[in-house]
C-alpha cells in the first residue's frame, strides 16, 4: 500500500459507517470510538467466527461478568499495584505523553518499556517533545495508574473498578466453573466483552483505545498433563515462528510444524502450541493476510515472571508496524494463587487416584477420651480442627492454639498425639495452571479492514475494493433491479427476503447507474451482486457477479438463496459455479 493508504483506509471506514469518532457533535475524545452501521456488523461475525471455534468446536462455554469490579478483585490480581506506564509532561505545552513511546519514538531505545524510572529519565533528556518539538530536558519520569476508578453505591465509601481485561471475572469465577464441568480437568471458559484502559496519549487510531472489545478463553490445566487431548488437530499444522533465539541472533521467522515446535522446545508445551494454531487459523479465516501475520515469542526480559511461555500474534500495519492482536500464554497457577491467598477460598481440583494409595505420615491424633468428657459437644468440631493441624506445631511442650467459633482455644498436650500413623490417600487436591488466548478485537478488525483494502485500473478508471471473506462481509449479498420499473423492482426485493430468509445480510439498492451501483458495494467488500433484468422476467434467472474477479454467472432464482449460502460459508468457491 502507498504511505498514505492508512488515510485512505480511515477515510473509507469513516464515510461508509465503518468507524466514527464517538460524540463528534461536541469534540470527539482519542481513543474513543464508535462503529457505524457496517463496522458494528462486521465486529459482530468476527465475534461469531470466533465463537464457533472457542465456544463450538472447542467446547468452551461463554460466560458473562460485569465490567465493574470491587477492588479486592484487583488487589488480588496485582492490577492496583502494578498495573501503570511511566508518563512524563512537557514543561513547555505541559502535554502528557507515554515515556517509553516517546523515547521509542526517539530511537533511543527499541525496547523503553523494559526500562525504569531513572533510565527513561536519562533517555528524555535530549529528546524533543513530539507535540510541541521543544528539548525535554531534566524532567521527572511518574507512574500513571491505567486503571479506571469508580464507587459502588451512595457516599463513594466502596471502591471500584472499570475492568481492565475480561480474564478477572472467569477467575473469580472458578469454583461454580468447575462444578458446572463436573469437576474435571481439563476445562475452559470464554468471555467476550468491553474492557477499560485510561491510556496516557492515545494517537493510534484503532490501535490503542480507553474502551476495547476483548474475547478471552481461559483454560484450566492439570500442572503435569500439558499433551493436548485432541493435538492430532493442529500437530502438522505449519506457520512461521519467530522465536526468542530468532530475535536474538537478527534471523527471520521459521516456519515449522506445531508438532516440530513443541519437540523442539521452541514452545513450550502442546496447550500453548494447539492455540497458536488455532488462531493463526482464525484470523487468515477473518481476513488477516498470512504474508503479513507472525507469532513473536516474548523475549526472556518481556516475559512476565510468572508465564512459563508467552507469543503474540503480530498484524503488520504500514502505519504502525507489527501490531500486537492476539497474545498467548501460559499464565501457570499464578492467577487462582492470588486469589485463594487473598480470598481464602480454595481454587484448587481434587484428582482422585485410580487406586487408593496407602503410605505412613506424622499425624496430629486427637485423644477423644479425653476431649469427650471436657468440651461434650464440642468435641468433635476441636478433634476435626486438633487432626488438621500441621505437626510441625504440635510438637512443642506447651500445646497450640486453635480457631473455635472464631475464638482462640489452647490445647494442651494431653489433648493430642503426634505420631506414625498408615493413610489411605484417595487423590490430592491440585491448582491447576491457565493457558489463555487474549484477544483484541478492535485491532483485529483495523488489521483486516487494511490488509483487504485495495485499488486496481479499470477501464473507467480506479476500483476501490474491501476484500473481506463472505463470512465477515458486513452486506454479503446486493441485490440490484437493472431499471426500477416493469416489475423489476419488485422481483428485486421478494429475491432480498428470500435470501434474508436463508440467514443472509442482503440490501436492496436501485439508485443510480448499474456500475455505479457495483462500485459502491465493491467499497464496503460486500462479496456478492445479484442483478435482476429482463431476461429474469421470462426464464427466471439472474445474474450473479464475484466481488474480487467481477466475473459473472447466469443462475436460477430457486437456486440463488442455497448457492449464495454456500459461498458465504466457504463450502462453495465462485470459479466452481462456471
Amino acid at each position: 500500500m502507498a504511505a498514505d493508504a492508512y488515510e485512505r483506509v480511515m477515510d473509507l471506514a469513516r464515510r461508509r459507517g465503518f468507524i466514527w469518532p464517538t460524540s463528534e457533535c461536541y469534540g470527539s475524545v482519542a481513543g474513543l470510538i464508535d462503529y457505524g452501521p457496517l463496522g458494528a456488523m462486521m465486529k459482530r461475525r468476527i465475534e461469531e467466527c470466533w465463537r464457533s471455534l472457542y465456544v463450538v468446536q472447542e467446547g468452551f462455554y461463554e460466560i458473562e461478568c460485569p465490567t465493574i469490579g470491587q477492588e479486592a478483585i484487583y488487589v488480588a490480581s496485582g492490577h492496583v499495584k502494578g498495573f501503570t506506564d511511566w508518563m512524563v509532561q512537557c514543561p513547555h505545552c505541559t502535554e502528557y505523553l507515554r515515556a517509553d513511546h516517546v523515547v521509542e519514538g526517539g530511537g533511543r531505545c527499541p525496547n523503553a518499556a523494559t526500562l525504569d524510572e531513572e533510565g527513561l529519565k536519562r533517555e528524555l533528556e535530549d529528546l524533543d517533545c513530539p507535540s510541541c518539538g521543544e528539548r525535554f530536558g531534566d524532567v521527572e519520569v511518574f507512574a500513571f495508574s491505567l486503571m479506571f476508578r469508580t464507587t459502588i453505591g451512595p457516599g463513594s465509601q466502596r471502591t471500584a473498578y472499570l475492568r481492565p481485561e475480561t480474564a478477572q471475572g472467569i477467575f473469580t469465577d472458578f469454583s461454580r466453573l468447575l462444578r458446572f464441568y463436573r469437576d474435571k480437568l481439563p476445562f475452559g471458559a470464554t468471555q467476550i466483552g468491553k474492557s477499560f484502559r485510561n491510556e496516557i496519549s492515545p494517537r493510534q487510531g484503532m490501535i490503542r483505545l480507553r474502551e476495547f472489545t476483548q474475547a478471552e478463553a481461559e483454560i484450566f490445566v492439570h500442572p503435569a498433563k500439558k499433551a493436548h487431548p485432541n493435538f492430532g488437530r493442529y500437530a502438522a499444522y505449519r506457520m512461521p515462528l519467530l522465536a526468542d533465539a530468532q530475535q536474538q541472533a537478527g534471523a527471520p521467522a521459521v516456519e515449522m510444524s506445531m508438532a516440530e515446535a513443541v519437540a523442539s522446545g521452541t514452545v513450550a508445551n502442546e496447550y500453548v502450541a494447539y492455540y497458536l494454531a488455532l488462531t493463526h487459523e482464525f484470523l487468515v479465516r477473518v481476513g488477516v493476510a498470512p504474508g503479513r501475520l507472525r507469532f513473536r515469542q516474548h523475549l526472556s526480559d518481556e516475559r512476565a515472571h510468572y508465564a512459563c511461555d508467552c507469543w503474540d500474534a503480530e498484524c503488520h500495519s504500514e502505519r504502525f508496524g507489527w501490531v500486537e492482536t492476539v497474545g498467548i500464554a501460559d499464565r501457570t497457577d499464578y492467577d487462582l494463587r492470588a486469589h485463594a491467598a487473598h480470598s481464602g477460598e480454595s481454587f484448587t481440583v481434587f484428582i482422585q487416584y485410580p487406586e487408593p494409595v496407602r503410605r505412613r505420615e506424622t499425624r496430629v491424633v486427637p485423644r477423644m477420651g479425653a476431649l469427650g468428657p471436657r468440651f461434650r459437644g464440642d468435641a468433635k468440631a476441636i478433634a476435626d480442627a486438633i487432626a488438621a493441624t500441621d505437626p510441625r506445631l504440635a510438637g512443642g511442650p506447651g500445646g497450640f492454639e486453635i480457631d473455635l467459633n472464631g475464638a482462640p482455644l489452647a490445647v494442651t498436650p494431653d489433648l493430642y498425639e503426634v505420631r506414625e500413623v498408615e493413610v489411605e490417600i484417595q487423590g490430592e487436591e491440585v491448582m491447576p495452571h491457565v493457558i489463555e488466548p487474549s484477544y483484541g478485537i478492535d485491532r483485529i478488525l483495523y488489521s483486516v479492514l487494511e490488509h483487504a483494502y485495495d485499488e486496481e485500473g479499470i477501464e473507467d478508471g480506479t476500483r476501490t475494493l474491501l476484500r473481506l471473506p463472505p463470512g465477515i462481509a458486513p452486506v454479503q449479498v446486493a441485490v440490484f433491479p437493472l431499471m426500477a420499473r416493469d416489475g423489476l423492482d419488485a422481483v428485486a426485493r421478494a429475491v432480498v427476503d428470500d435470501l434474508k430468509s436463508s440467514g443472509i445480510m442482503a440490501e436492496y439498492d436501485d439508485s443510480g447507474a448499474i456500475g455505479r451501483r457495483y462500485r459502491r458495494q465493491d467499497e464496503i467488500g460486500t462479496p456478492f451482486a445479484v442483478t435482476v433484468d429482463y431476461e429474469t422476467l421470462e426464464d427466471w434467472t439472474v445474474t450473479l457477479r464475484d466481488r474480487d474477479s467481477m466475473e459473472q454467472v447466469r443462475i436460477a432464482r430457486a437456486q440463488l438463496a442455497g448457492t449464495c449460502s454456500a459461498l458465504c460459508a466457504g463450502t462453495v468457491r465462485f470459479p466452481d459455479l462456471a
